[in-house]
């Protein structure tokens, strides 16, 4: 009686010597409420404790308690609203830990609060559009769908028809939010003082950060579109058949916004407590909630963005089958930075496989520690998050267990530090827990407490396991800030550059590396400084807005950002991802093992051909061509990107540099992602034809193609002292190769060429596209004999997308990634024929080799030279065997056949007359 009596009591004083004015009075009323109340629920429980020990029937005293309290806290919140209605919210949802006093109680705040007068609502729409109401609707519904704690919903009909729902922000509810918060912050420090190992500090910091952007539905519109966009809601009939990651859940469109109000899509549908509705359409629960399930994995795991709010009141099940759960409300989403997503799919896998050692290097890498080293507990721990849910009555019995094994679990830690009972009792065990963390395991309770409501049973361990295993395989999203995916890169303005800016060519980074190359190009060689170089670099242009050609620097944009999504180093990454699968070990590598040296060619430069460069500019100047040579000149010039640090007049000094450095035994053994590539003609056709054929790994070359693909072993084999001394005064050979017709110069033998090592070959090797008649997806790499070995014979995937071409070209819905009329899609140059059109990708080096895709007729081609040149040889050699394909030719390319087969004497003719 006391006890009820207080709060009462002691708010009546307060109210006598306060001012009844608005303002510090009115904020320190709403203080004291909560304060006062949870005193009197503390004290309520702490008397029970002791009354139980001489009760006949204790379970008695609870229930009555539990009801007497819960009807004390609902009256509360009802009373003061704001942030404390999004807690009762959360309470009502936990039916696997709070009684069902509570739980019966609270659920009413879902979406049936008091609500706020038509004319606040309207004065607020009115002032954020700058429009009257009967300028923006046709219809206005009076009453709203829910009242909510920071806003109310009503349904409308705009002018043009389209049935919408209104969301609009109570007045004044910012204010009052962030009041709550420093109360709920004051209380949390109370009860961990009180009782130490109850500290929920990091959950209430975490919220203090997160909870006041739920007031900008601004920022809630932008969040909503872009979980649509990452489940894909509006393309599910079409990517359920590809992708077995894709959820098939519904997003309400946003149509218009501001700070305060949000115009949605209405979509008809039914609440998840109103359990008689979902009876009566014939809703399958079971698998509802299994599918909203396998939306937060998806948000959590593949996207690493996902809504920290899941409570029952922002989920409907739509009325038609297959009665799709239809996602609401993104006030507070959660953005996961590539490691903290990674770490959180290592410990849900390393607690579903009960790899202890797994499980506390992923508590490390998101910072979550403890202060004793018990891998045991610390598994319990994720066991209990991750467990699969329940009834509410089972749910209870088994948080009633989980209390015993946790007081038991303390009982031992207590014994191995030797603490007295007051030590013991002031004692936590978790040292620290990340904020990620805590929004993470809200969520996990929600959904669990969503289960326990419609009593279905959600095994979360299989459900999302494949979410989880997908986000340690490395994959990307092109619109990620990469300082989301590499921390160190946002500094210097280059937090607003995405991946696909990297790809395009477009991030503003493009002389990143002049200053090295210009005064120390040795320091290339080394990996880990340039990527250093590269976080601290600074853009030139805004992020989008220029397309220039990245020449050294994009090779280790690509690199940092792949070595810190996937965790590996990026020669790994290249043998798993492209060498292992198109079977081309020992002919592709970035930075040569040992040994390999000796079958490398030595790289040499046309000094005739690159003098002629010194020309271009002042024939270009005066016009002394006449009209059809002056365009021809531009159109090969355009085949080099040149970067724009580099002035004709330099071309010269570049010429004699690049060989002597690129020859350099150091430089070769090192990663230079952009400018350090050994390879074969046959191993980048083979990759090119990967690329042409969606993905599919073609088959092996002829038998023809000596020596066998891939049995190139990695042993080092050095060559002799007296070999070395021989050809050190032996004059370098000049080698083209390629992957179809190989040649020197029209008219003469081709030689072969492994890894640019001179080869003699007395046969030529073929590429063959395969028959459309074919069982084959892929393009063919052999001649018509059936290969024997079955190792060869196997084809697979190193591509899943079924839209990768879009994508490379940046074209469809990759389009807005790309800049339209740009040379470069989203990794590679466009190949573009004469009429335009594209034909396929690829991209030339500055020497003149290249490497060439036309998906379109599946067909691929590589030339790889060692002599640097303008690259005439290369283009006719593409220009013949296109036509003898009967195949466009590029229009980079098509200048070559349009001089004839002395392409390089018409190019000194233009050069030089």
């Amino acid at each position: 009686m006391a006890i009820s009596y207080l709060p009462r009591r002691i708010i009546q004083i307060f109210q006598q010597i306060l001012p009844k004015a608005k303002g510090w009075g009115n904020i320190f009323r709403r203080r004291v409420r909560v304060f006062t109340m949870a005193l009197v629920i503390y004290l309520d429980y702490k008397v029970l404790q002791q009354r139980e020990k001489w009760a006949s029937n204790p379970n008695t005293l609870w229930e009555k308690a539990h009801e007497r309290n819960a009807k004390r806290v609902l009256s509360l919140i009802v009373e003061l609203g704001g942030l404390w209605v999004k807690l009762g919210q959360y309470m009502s949802t936990r039916a696997d830990v709070l009684p069902d006093a509570y739980i019966s109680r609270l659920k009413m705040l879902q979406d049936s609060l008091p609500p706020r007068p038509l004319q606040e609502v309207c004065r607020t729409i009115e002032t954020e559009l700058g429009q009257s109401m009967d300028d923006l609707f046709l219809d206005f519904v009076k009453i709203p769908l829910a009242t909510a704690s920071i806003a109310q919903v009503h349904r409308a009909t705009l002018l043009n028809g389209q049935e919408v729902v209104v969301k609009v922000q109570h007045e004044g509810i910012k204010k009052i939010i962030l009041e709550d918060l420093k109360n709920a912050k004051k209380i949390v420090d109370w009860i961990a003082w009180a009782e130490p190992q109850n500290d929920f500090n990091p959950l209430i910091d975490e919220w203090c950060k997160e909870a006041p952007k739920e007031v900008d539905f601004i920022h809630e519109a932008e969040n909503t579109r872009t979980v649509s966009r990452n489940l894909r809601c509006k393309n599910i009939e079409h990517d359920d058949k590809t992708n077995a990651n894709q959820v098939d859940v519904l997003i309400p469109d946003v149509i218009q916004s501001s700070e305060k109000v949000l115009i949605l899509e209405y979509m008809d549908g039914i609440r998840l407590n109103d359990l008689e509705s979902l009876e009566a359409f014939g809703v399958n629960k079971q698998k509802l909630v299994e599918e909203i399930t396998r939306a937060y994995a998806h948000q959590i795991y593949v996207d690493g963005y996902f809504n920290g709010d899941p409570h029952p009141g922002n989920f409907l099940a739509s009325k038609e089958p297959p009665h799709r759960p239809i996602l609401l409300d993104f006030g507070l989403t959660k953005k996961l930075s590539i490691p903290i997503k990674q770490a959180l799919a290592k410990m849900f896998l390393a607690s579903a496989e009960g790899d202890h050692a797994a499980l506390l290097s992923a508590f490390a890498e998101m910072g979550f520690k403890l202060r004793l080293d018990m891998p045991e507990q610390a598994m319990e721990i994720t066991s209990v998050l991750f467990r699969t849910s329940s009834s509410a009555k089972e749910s209870l019995e088994t948080m009633k267990l989980l209390s015993e094994k946790r007081a038991k679990n303390m009982k031992v830690i207590q014994e191995k530090m030797k603490l007295n009972q007051k030590e013991f009792k002031r004692f936590n065990p978790v040292d620290a827990i990340p904020g990620d963390i805590v929004i993470f395991s809200r969520v996990l309770g929600l959904l669990r407490g969503l289960s326990s409501t419609l009593n279905v049973r959600i095994v979360y361990l299989d459900i999302m396991r494949p979410f989880a295993e997908s986000a340690l395989q490395g994959k990307l999203k092109l619109e990620e800030n990469v300082a989301n995916i590499w921390p160190e890169f946002g500094s210097n303005r280059k937090d607003l550059i995405k991946v696909h800016h990297v790809l395009n060519h477009t991030s503003g980074l493009h002389n990143a590396f002049a200053d090295i190359t210009r005064e120390d190009p040795l320091q290339l060689s080394d990996w880990d400084e340039c990527l250093n170089h590269i976080a601290l670099s600074v853009p030139e242009t805004e992020p989008g807005q220029e397309q220039l050609y990245h020449h050294l620097s994009f090779g280790w944009l690509c690199g940092g950002i792949i070595e810190h999504a996937s965790g590996k180093k990026f020669k790994e990454i290249l043998e798993e991802a492209f060498i292992h699968p198109l079977q081309i070990e020992g002919e592709l590598y970035i930075g040569i093992p040992p040994g390999v040296e000796s079958r490398l060619a030595t790289l040499t430069i046309d000094k005739d051909d690159l003098q002629k460069l010194l020309g271009i500019s002042s024939r270009l100047a005066t016009r002394t061509l006449d009209k059809d040579d002056h365009e021809k000149l531009l159109r090969v010039i355009s085949r080099f990107d040149v970067p724009s640090t580099i002035q004709p007049s330099d071309v010269s000094q570049v010429a004699s540099t690049l060989p002597v450095i690129f020859n350099s035994l150091n430089v070769r053994r090192a990663i230079i992602p952009a400018a350090n590539g050994h390879c074969s003609a046959r191993a980048l056709a083979r990759y090119y034809a990967a690329l042409a054929d969606g993905g599919m790994v073609p088959w092996p070359h002829s038998s023809s193609s000596k020596p066998p693909l891939g049995s190139h072993p990695h042993i080092p084999k050095f060559p002799s002292q007296k070999t070395s001394k021989r050809q050190k005064g032996s004059k370098t050979k000049e080698v083209f190769a390629a992957a179809i017709s190989r040649t020197n110069d029209y008219g003469k033998k081709p030689n072969y060429s492994d890894v640019s090592h001179s080869r003699n070959s007395s046969d030529d090797s073929c590429t063959r596209l395969v028959n459309e008649s074919s069982n084959s997806n892929s393009i063919s790499m052999t001649d018509s004999s059936e290969d024997s070995n079955p190792r060869n014979n196997s084809v697979g995937r190193i591509f899943s997308n079924p839209r990768i071409h879009d994508a490379f070209l940046g074209v469809g819905e990759y389009g807005n990634l790309a800049l339209a009329n740009g040379k470069f899609g989203l990794g590679f140059r466009r190949s573009i024929s004469k009429d335009g059109s594209i034909v396929g990708f690829g991209h030339s080096g500055l020497g003149g080799s290249t490497g060439f895709a036309d998906m379109n007729n599946r067909f691929a081609i590589a030339v790889t030279v060692n002599k640097m040149s303008f690259g005439a040889v290369t283009g006719n050699i593409i220009n013949f065997v296109c036509s003898e394909l009967n195949i466009p030719v590029p229009e980079e390319f098509s200048i070559f056949s349009e001089m004839g087969p002395n392409a390089q004497i018409c190019l000194g003719r233009l050069l030089n007359d």
